[in-house]
């Protein structure tokens, strides 16, 4: 099929659609009783990431409930290292744990089983473009090498991914060795998601936040662009949306670096430098995750004023980051319904 019908692809091919579409950043996830419930049958979470049949019925449960514009395959960034031969764990009550990687390991990793490893992952969007309706966008996507690399170093996340900074500082060369080989690995996976069926992708850098300057540009901009230019390498139609979050001014140059697509926004970027940041192409964001827990009045004014801001422009409604818990789905329903009412 071709991307007339589907909004997102317009956007991101650098239409101004109004309203305009709109998705939400872990829209598959615990705020919907009924992923509690599909996920209740199954083990762990890493069984719900390969298993096709439950990974497809949960990415679809927010299409027909809400009608989102896209669906983002479910899965986590932390497969590439658990495919890795990491043992990746999601011990219930915490966040994700791995086997810590030092010098050593870093040497000794080995990319030639990960897309084998992945291949659950590859059916599942398979039968994603299937099941979909025809006009809704399918995202695959994938963590950054910066933010998967600082899983890898530290074991588990950490509140300003101390452990990963300390080690890129004390052992260049072999932290770049692993942004680099992330980065390639990483590529190969999206090449295999748009193979599979994937409309376009999205990169998550979620730590992106904590870097300096200079380190931004060595270890958040240089392997995405990496990533990026292998990808449309093989793939010219490839449309990708690059997120950083937390990178602040950082990103007036990232989208001419990197060759992204599209810019992703998070909730703390000032809707006045996301509205210059789009005059370059499309942006993607960025209300604050809190306001749907709210709800109500805080809710509608933060709608308001990203549409008033962006949305005559390319733009795609979003959150600035994943959506909670907490949050309503009846607070979700009345996003989507503002967001589609809107007149421009």
């Amino acid at each position: 099929m071709s991307d007339t019908r589907r909004k997102i692809m317009r956007v991101l091919n650098g239409e101004t659609i109004v309203p305009p579409p709109l998705w939400l950043m872990r829209q598959a996830g615990r705020y919907l009783p009924e992923y509690r419930e599909t996920r209740s049958k199954l083990p762990s979470f890493l069984d719900l990431c390969y298993s096709p049949d439950h990974a497809v019925e949960v990415t679809l449960q927010p299409i027909r409930r809400y009608g989102f514009d896209a669906a983002i395959l479910f899965s986590d960034i932390l497969v590439i290292p658990d495919a890795l031969g990491r043992n990746v764990r999601f011990p219930e009550g915490h966040g994700p744990q791995m086997d810590a990687i030092d010098e050593d390991g870093i040497r000794s990793l080995n990319g030639a089983r990960v897309l084998a490893h992945l291949k659950p992952v590859f059916e599942a969007v398979r039968r994603l473009r299937i099941e979909l309706p025809n006009e809704t966008t399918l995202l695959g996507f994938c963590g950054a090498p910066w933010t998967v690399a600082t899983y890898m170093i530290a074991g588990h996340g950490t509140s300003d991914q101390a452990p990963a900074r300390l080690f890129a500082y004390n052992h260049p060369h072999a932290f770049e060795h692993l942004l680099m080989l992330l980065a390639d690995i990483s590529a190969d996976y999206l090449v295999a998601q748009i193979d599979a069926g994937a409309d376009a992708l999205q990169i998550f850098d979620s730590w992106a936040g904590v870097l300096g300057e200079k380190e931004f540009e060595t270890f958040a901009v240089k392997p995405v662009a990496r990533m990026i230019a292998s990808v449309k390498s093989r793939r010219p139609q490839a449309r990708i949306i690059a997120f950083a979050k937390g990178a602040g001014y950082l990103l007036k140059d990232y989208r001419g670096k990197t060759r992204a697509d599209a810019i992703g926004l998070d909730w703390s970027v000032p809707l006045r430098f996301a509205a210059e940041l789009q005059k370059e192409g499309p942006v993607q964001g960025n209300l604050d995750p809190m306001r749907v827990v709210a709800g109500g009045r805080a809710l509608d004014d933060g709608i308001d004023d990203v549409l008033q801001m962006l949305g005559n422009g390319p733009f795609i409604f979003n959150l600035g980051h994943g959506i909670t818990p907490q949050a309503d789905p009846d607070h979700v329903s009345a996003l989507v319904e503002r967001v589609r009412g809107w007149k421009g």
